[in-house]
């Protein structure tokens, strides 16, 4: 049967593929019960969640069991380890009843039917027209639907304001162009404080990479992937003059921090926590976590054209009720219970984090922090790219594309056709 894959605007939808830090599980029960998601005749469910959104996952079973008698047994999973556990499960038909996952790999896990058809639910919903169309998107093939929205993350741009105070920059005012951006980061580079760059850059976690370039391009007119997935296009003059302005960052003294080049993903948000960068897109999700924080303030921006427009990479994770489990009406009830304005007000609004209910996302930011309000407005114009093979191609250890950005930064900048070629390959088998 013919599976459509595709590149698509979804202007209340999410995808993302980072990896952000490597947090150890905070659970190891709940994968060894033969896919009941736990103990039998416990009335518990587990659910399996990735280490980046630990506190969003927390947040969300936290609440849900404090009002309900089921109860979900939430596991972290460290990010790198999500595809050996899932493989691993998917072969002894041992998966948690509720998986939620990055989106980006939520279209091969659907094809591959680890999954549960969740059409008539989802349709059913009272409000499934305000949820967040990009989650149920990825996990819909043939028509059939299979996930909702979980957790959605964000990318921004941010800034410490300290260090722009520092260099005579306006701490209210971060870039609204490339051109901006390179000269702020050029600006906290010449201060010359020790272990101070202007901006850092993830060069070789793929995730990452995505999260925080592509909106660069789509706030520019032009697009990563051609409409049904199968083609790159990551070799147009949008992409070389996105590609040549970090250039200009990495030859320019303490442009890029200390480590870009080598950076996996598994410390990239870390120099900018530790006050250490002066700009850069990040995660919104760990972004939050900075509002306290004492030592320097951080101002939150959408993340620009070259020329102006913004955009953003509207990701996170999707969740779905595994076709291992055995009591798909228990889960089913926590996911509903998920969707719900009340939920999404405890879980999300109440934490400064995106809802992925847009009714919610609308009207119940009013008294959030204003950095929160101004990612929230961003949410409109952020896109998610869809392809079968996304996570090789983009995401997967040594891909093309971690080698067409060592190229194009640090290497070979005449390689971009080629390496754009590689990825295009990778997505069409």
């Amino acid at each position: 049967m013919a599976k459509k894959f595709r590149s698509q605007l979804v202007a209340t939808g999410a995808i993302a593929g980072i990896t952000l830090l490597g947090l150890t599980a905070c659970s190891d029960s709940g994968s060894s019960e033969g896919g009941s998601g736990g103990s039998e005749g416990s009335g518990n469910l587990v659910m399996w969640t990735r280490a980046p959104l630990e506190s969003q996952g927390k947040h969300a079973v936290e609440a849900y069991n404090a009002t309900h008698d089921k109860k979900i047994q939430l596991e972290i999973l460290p990010n790198d380890d999500v595809e050996g556990k899932v493989g691993a499960a998917v072969q002894t038909d041992s998966l948690p009843c509720l998986l939620a996952g990055d989106v980006v790999r939520i279209p091969y896990w659907t094809e591959q039917g680890i999954f549960t058809d969740l059409t008539d639910r989802i349709d059913g919903l009272e409000n499934v027209k305000d949820l967040q169309a990009g989650h149920i998107a990825a996990g819909t093939i043939d028509g059939k639907k299979h996930t909702l929205p979980f957790v959605t993350d964000i990318s921004v741009m941010v800034w410490n304001k300290n260090l722009y105070k520092e260099a005579g920059l306006d701490p209210e005012k971060g870039p609204t162009t490339m051109d901006e951006f390179v000269q702020q980061a050029q600006a906290i580079a010449k201060l010359n404080k020790e272990g101070v760059s202007g901006s850092y850059l993830a060069g070789q976690s793929g995730g990452a990479l995505v999260f925080t370039l592509f909106p660069t391009i789509w706030g520019s007119g032009a697009e990563v992937l051609s409409e049904d997935g199968s083609k790159a296009l990551l070799d147009s003059p949008e992409s070389a003059e996105l590609l040549k302005a970090y250039r200009t960052l990495a030859e320019t003294p303490n442009g890029l921090g200390a480590g870009s080049r080598e950076e996996t993903g598994a410390t990239w948000t870390a120099p900018f926590q530790e006050g250490k960068v002066g700009v850069m897109p990040y995660p919104f999700t760990t972004a939050t976590g900075l509002f306290a924080n004492k030592d320097f303030e951080i101002g939150v921006a959408p993340i620009p054209g070259l020329k102006g427009g913004q955009s953003t990479f509207l990701g996170g994770d999707a969740i779905g009720i595994t076709s291992s489990c055995k009591d798909v009406d228990g889960a089913w009830d926590f996911m509903a219970w998920l969707m719900t304005e009340d939920a999404q007000k405890e879980v999300f609004v109440k934490n400064n984090d995106t809802a992925g209910n847009i009714k919610v996302l609308e009207s119940a930011y009013g008294s959030a922090d204003p950095r929160t309000i101004i990612a929230n407005g961003v949410v409109k114009d952020g896109r998610t790219p869809v392809a079968r093979n996304f996570n090789e191609a983009f995401n997967a250890p040594g891909s093309p594309w971690q080698l067409l950005i060592q190229n194009a930064v640090w290497g070979d900048a005449g390689a971009l056709k080629a390496d754009n070629e590689a990825i295009t390959k990778i997505l069409g088998q």
